[in-house]
C-alpha cells in the first residue's frame, strides 16, 4: 500500500510525526518492530518513573515518625514493584495504540528499512517483506544502550537498563558504572529498596553535564544516603564469581577489586542506524548520526530523521519536539501548512533527572556563561529556607539562577530538589519570550510553593534578598 507519509519507529518522536502528520491531511503509516511507543513508554521514561515512585514511597516509610506517622512491619516486594512499572508501561503503551486508531494511522509490524525506490520494506516476524511507497518517509529509530568493550552486556552479570527493570530477583549488592541520569536513577531505586550501592564515574563529580555545584550537592545527598561514590575511576574488567562478579576499578591510588552481585552499564546510549538502508539509498551519517538540516531533512530527498538517531539532546521531548518541526516544515511545501515552523533552540532545552533529590536544570552553567564572556549574576536559594519545603519534609537542595549583569538576560537556571523537574518549565518559557530578571519579579509567585523559590534566587543574584 502507498502513503504519504511512513515514520519508521513509534517513540515519542515517531508516533508524534504520524500523528502531526495525519493531522495535517496526511495519509500516514508508522513502522514498528516491537511495541508502540518505543523505548521510552515501554523501556525508558515512563516504567523507570513508575520504579522511582516506589523508591520514593519506600523513602516516606523509612521517615514517617518525622512526619508525626508510626508504621511498623513494612519491607519492599521486588517483583510487586516491578510488576507495578510494567503495568503503566503496557497502559501507555496501550494509549498509543488508541492514538493510533483515533487519527487513522495503519501501524506496520516488524522490522522498516528504506530502499532506493522511495519505499519502505517491512519485514514481518514471519520473514515476508511488503514494500510501501511513500512520499515522505521519517526515520524515528532511537537509540538503545552504549556497550564498552570492556564491559560487553550479557544480561547477567553485566546488565543495561532493559535488564535493570525486569530482574527476576533484588540484588544484594550493584556496581552502576556511569553517572548520568540512567545511572543516578538506578542507583537510588536500588538503594532504597535495599540493594548495597557504588556508582563508578570516570568524570571529576557525578552528573557531569550538569553545573558544578549540582553535582557537589548530589553527591553529598547520595553519600548521607550510603551510596558509595567513586569519581576519576573507571572499570577496567569485569570477572564472574560464584556469586556475582569482581569488577577491577582503576582510580588515582591504584586499583581496588570490587565484588558485588552485578554490574549496571550506564554509560550512554548509541543510535539504532544499522540495518535500516541508509547506506543502499546515501543518507549521509557522521559519528554514528544521521546528518541532517534544521528542519530535519537528510541528504536525500524526501527522508528525514529526528530523535535519538540525530545530534542534539536524546532526550524524549527533543524528539516529539524535533517530530512536529520536521512534519510542519514539509508541509508547508506541500501547501498543507500555514506557516514555516520555527527551528528548535538546542541551547533551551531543559534536562531532567528523576533520583531523589531530583536535579533540572536549562541554559548555560556558571563556568559556561563565563567562559562565553559574560559577566554574570548568580543567585543560590536553598530550600532550607522555603516554607513549602520545610512543611513537606523536603529541605534538601537549592534553585541556582545566572543573569548577564549587563542587560539581565536568563542565561540559566539549575535545580536540586523535590519536584524541581516540575518547576524548570518557567525558565525554559522566561528564556524563549527574553524575559529579564524584572519581569519575573514583576511576576507574583503563589505561597507557600516550590516555586517562589526561583523568585527568590533571583532576588539574591540581585542582593534584595528578603527571605534569606
Amino acid at each position: 500500500m502507498a502513503y504519504d507519509v511512513i515514520v519508521i519507529g513509534s517513540g515519542p518522536g515517531g508516533y508524534v510525526a504520524a500523528i502531526r502528520a495525519s493531522q495535517l491531511g496526511y495519509k500516514t503509516a508508522i513502522v514498528e518492530r516491537e511495541s508502540l511507543g518505543g523505548i521510552c513508554l515501554n523501556w525508558g521514561c515512563i516504567p523507570t518513573k513508575a520504579l522511582l515512585k516506589s523508591a520514593q514511597v519506600m523513602d516516606y516509610m523509612n521517615h514517617a515518625a518525622d512526619y508525626g506517622i508510626q508504621v511498623s512491619d513494612f519491607k519492599a516486594d521486588f517483583g510487586g514493584i516491578v510488576k507495578r512499572s510494567r503495568g503503566v508501561a503496557d497502559k501507555m503503551s496501550k494509549g498509543i495504540q488508541f492514538l493510533m486508531k483515533k487519527n487513522k494511522i495503519d501501524v506496520l509490524t516488524g522490522m522498516g528499512k528504506v530502499n532506493n525506490k522511495k519505499e519502505v520494506e517491512v519485514t514481518g516476524s514471519d520473514g515476508k517483506t511488503t514494500a510501501h511507497p511513500a512520499k515522505h518517509i521519517i526515520i524515528a529509530t532511537g537509540g538503545r544502550a552504549r556497550q564498552l568493550p570492556n564491559l560487553p552486556i550479557d544480561g547477567k552479570n553485566i546488565i543495561g537498563y532493559r535488564e535493570a527493570m525486569v530482574l527476576p530477583t533484588q540484588p544484594k549488592s550493584m556496581i552502576v558504572v556511569g553517572s548520568g541520569a540512567i545511572g543516578v536513577e538506578f542507583a537510588y531505586f536500588y538503594h532504597s529498596i535495599g540493594t548495597k550501592v557504588t556508582i563508578v564515574e570516570f568524570m571529576p563529580r557525578i552528573v557531569p553535564v550538569e553545573d558544578e555545584d549540582i553535582s557537589k550537592e548530589l553527591e553529598k545527598s547520595f553519600k548521607k544516603k550510603g551510596i558509595t561514590i567513586m569519581t576519576n575511576a573507571s572499570v577496567e574488567k569485569v570477572e564472574s564469581t560464584k556469586g556475582g562478579v569482581k569488577a577491577t576499578v582503576k582510580t588515582a591510588a591504584g586499583e581496588e577489586v570490587l565484588e558485588a552481585d552485578v554490574v549496571l552499564s550506564a554509560v550512554g546510549v548509541v543510535a539504532n542506524i544499522e540495518n535500516i538502508g541508509l547506506e543502499g539509498v546515501g543518507v549521509k551519517t557522521d559519528k554514528g548520526k544521521i546528518t541532517v538540516d534544521k528542519y530535519y531533512k537528510t541528504n536525500v530527498d524526501g527522508i528525514y530523521a529526528i530523535g535519538d538517531c540525530v545530534p542534539g539532546q536524546a532526550l524524549a521531548h527533543v524528539a516529539s519536539k524535533e517530530a512536529v518541526i520536521c512534519v510542519e516544515a514539509f508541509a508547508k511545501a506541500d501547501g498543507k501548512h500555514h506557516h514555516q515552523p520555527e527551528p528548535l533552540d538546542y541551547g533551551n532545552v531543559p534536562g531532567c533527572t528523576y533520583c531523589t533529590p531530583e536535579v533540572a536544570s536549562v541554559g548555560m552553567t556558571e563556568k559556561q556563561a563565563k567562559e562565553a564572556g559574560y559577566e554574570v549574576k548568580v543567585g543560590k536559594f536553598p530550600f532550607s529556607a522555603s516554607g513549602k519545603a520545610s512543611a513537606a519534609g523536603t529541605p534538601e537542595g537549592f534553585v541556582k539562577v545566572i543573569f548577564d549583569a549587563k542587560y539581565g538576560e536568563w542565561l540559566g537556571t539549575h535545580m536540586i530538589g523535590a519536584n524541581v523537574t516540575e518547576l524548570i518549565a518557567e525558565t525554559v518559557v522566561a528564556r524563549k519570550l527574553e524575559t529579564t530578571w524584572q519581569e519575573v519579579l514583576d511576576s507574583i509567585h503563589p505561597h507557600p510553593t516550590m516555586s517562589e523559590s526561583v523568585k527568590d534566587a533571583i532576588e539574591v543574584a540581585l542582593g534584595e534578598a528578603i527571605h534569606l
